[in-house]
């Protein structure tokens, strides 16, 4: 019960049960992609295909902006949730809110007026794609406003541990989107301007959906622009900047690539490439969907300052995480011939192959990946903004933009797969390098790897942590509990009250949240001695259970119903609760 063992599995059960609606809510804009190039395909052409590829630049330009405010909004919030400050949480969802709102809005208009004037002559010099791509960006600025608010209300509800409204609202567009495509696009020949109505009324559903949410009146976050510092709105863009930043180099690095095929391929290549990433999209909402897990349990570790789940989080994204996306990547290369056959019929067509060398080479991408993205997102909270920034540039455009320019003269399409398969080695490799730099030796444990430093949070002679499984094991612990405290020079009688109060909460978890239902529990504890403060951390993933709501509750005929609770509020300092994704914190203060 003094290892980390127990903690690992109650972050393993969460991170898994909140896994699939994180996948989902990643997912969406790649389901929507695949419809979209497949609908482009099939029923109006190549050069459909070829506008649809063209828009991407202008959707990652978007996506970097929301990426930003998603990053920085929720890490913000999670850390305000670890420290137990419940109102600058709900100060940041407003203000990111406002700004989602104002982003779009001048998009919106930048998009319309860009195909409403013909101004897609500055990407391609074919009339019949321009054409299309007039009519695509028009359809694409409406839905602008939902895909933007959209992302920032999915974040929050996961946060608040209320993802299913965010699950039916994933369902719902995934469901609506096929159906408007077939009836804008095969029954009212819309073409391209079609594909993208469909989109835009689609996302339109997904905003909906959610934002009912937060018009309750029993909603925990609500817009409320009167307490507003926009000292805030730099913090936000500051810790999102890393999101915005690779997003906008994605932007850069579309424009160089598709350049480079246009120049050395033509548009078939442009078609296998779109069709290829459209579809693999959908594959890298796996990794993107882990990646928004770990991120709100890394903040809310470092804003508890907790290690132990800090390095908890790591270990669970390399030894559950990292095999299961390996899996997936080779299950794609597998099927790299029946996935072309989704988009190209003709094995004769030059298309054909270039697509199935896309299948074939690109998910080797997914597994580095994975792991840049969990280092990258603790380099953001832990505020190691020149690491961060480096690796954004390599990863965003530099190494697939100049090794696919050194190599299409020579592997003509497969030098662009190839490209992002370096692409990932060099990123990763650079996180080593800065390990080795920072440690001045090989690293040699994750902590290393992480370079968590030293003091992080408090000593390791300052605090104390266990898990338990039973009411045997809690009454061991007290003992514990209060030898720890009298050993750190905390006088007798607050270390027989912290051991007390540590006792009743921890068996009354066991005692009844065990019994709501048949899952495997623990109760994780950490007593930390900090500044003279002794704090009493318990943490479990039962039902959701407040302890203040039992405190003032005396039965008439049992005056001794809740003398537990009861007595704990009155000799604590403090006692604070809330549920943090689907976890009971309770930290109590002697």
């Amino acid at each position: 019960m003094h290892t980390h063992t127990a903690n690992t599995r109650m972050l393993t059960r969460l991170c898994f049960r909140l896994l699939p609606v994180q996948i989902l809510l990643a997912a969406v804009g790649s389901v929507n992609g695949i419809v979209t190039s497949l609908f482009a395909t099939n029923s109006i052409g190549t050069d459909a295909m070829t506008a649809v590829g063209l828009y991407a630049p202008a959707s990652m330009l978007v996506g970097a902006f929301s990426t930003m405010l998603v990053g920085g909004s929720q890490i913000l919030c999670a850390e305000f949730k670890g420290r137990e400050q419940v109102e600058r949480s709900q100060e940041i969802f407003s203000l990111d809110i406002l700004l989602a709102c104002a982003f779009s809005a001048v998009c919106t208009l930048v998009l319309f007026l860009a195909g409403a004037l013909h101004l897609t002559g500055l990407f391609t010099q074919d009339a019949q794609v321009c054409a299309y791509f007039d009519q695509y960006l028009i359809g694409m600025a409406l839905g602008v406003l939902p895909q933007v608010l959209g992302q920032q209300l999915s974040a929050f509800l996961s946060l608040e541990n209320r993802s299913g409204r965010a699950f039916a609202a994933s369902i719902a567009y995934i469901l609506i989107n096929p159906v408007l495509d077939y009836l804008f696009v095969y029954r009212m020949h819309l073409e391209a301007l079609g594909l993208a109505l469909a989109s835009s009324i689609g996302l339109w559903v997904f905003c909906i959906v959610q934002i009912f949410c937060f018009l309750r009146p029993d909603a925990v976050l609500k817009l409320q622009l009167r307490s507003l510092s926009f000292r805030d709105a730099a913090e936000i863009l500051r810790i999102g900047s890393h999101g915005a930043l690779t997003n906008g180099y994605l932007t850069f690095r579309s424009l160089w690539v598709n350049g480079l095929i246009l120049a050395y391929v033509g548009n078939a290549g442009l078609s296998a490439f779109t069709a290829c990433n459209s579809f693999l999209n959908l594959f890298w909402a796996v990794p993107a969907g882990m990646l928004a897990v770990s991120r709100m349990l890394i903040s809310v570790s470092v804003g508890e300052e907790d290690r132990q789940s800090l390095l908890d989080v790591m270990r669970v994204m390399l030894w559950r995480f990292l095999p299961l996306v390996c899996a997936m990547a080779v299950a794609l290369i597998l099927c790299a011939v029946p996935l072309t056959r989704l988009y190209y019929q003709d094995p004769s067509a030059p298309v054909y192959m270039m697509a199935v060398w896309g299948f074939r080479i690109l998910p080797l991408c997914m597994p580095f990946s994975l792991i840049c993205m969990h280092f990258t997102c603790y380099g953001q909270v832990c505020g190691r903004e020149a690491l961060v920034h480096i690796t954004a540039l390599l990863d965003g455009v530099l190494c697939v933009g100049i090794y696919a320019t050194l190599l299409i003269p020579l592997l003509g399409m497969n030098s662009v797969y190839i490209a992002n398969v370096l692409n990932g080695l060099t990123v990763t490799f650079c996180f080593f390098l800065y390990a080795v730099r920072r440690n001045r030796h090989v690293p040699r444990d994750l902590a290393e790897w992480m370079v968590v430093p030293a003091d992080f949070g408090v000593g390791e002679d300052a605090r104390m942590d266990l898990s338990v499984r039973s009411v045997e094991e809690v009454t061991a612990i007290s003992e514990e509990v209060q030898a720890f405290c009298l050993q750190r020079g905390i006088d007798p009688r607050r270390a027989m009250l912290s051991a007390l109060a540590l006792e009743e909460m921890a068996g009354n978890v066991i005692d009844h949240g065990f019994r709501k239902d048949r899952k495997p529990h623990s109760v994780d504890i950490r007593v930390v001695d900090k500044d003279g403060a002794l704090i009493l951390r318990i943490k479990d993933d039962c039902v959701p259970f407040d302890p203040a709501s039992r405190r003032d509750i005396a039965g008439p005929s049992d005056p001794s119903r809740n003398i537990g609770i009861r007595m704990v509020y009155r000799i604590a300092r403090s006692v604070s609760y809330q549920n943090i994704l689907g976890l009971n914190v309770l930290t109590i203060r002697i």
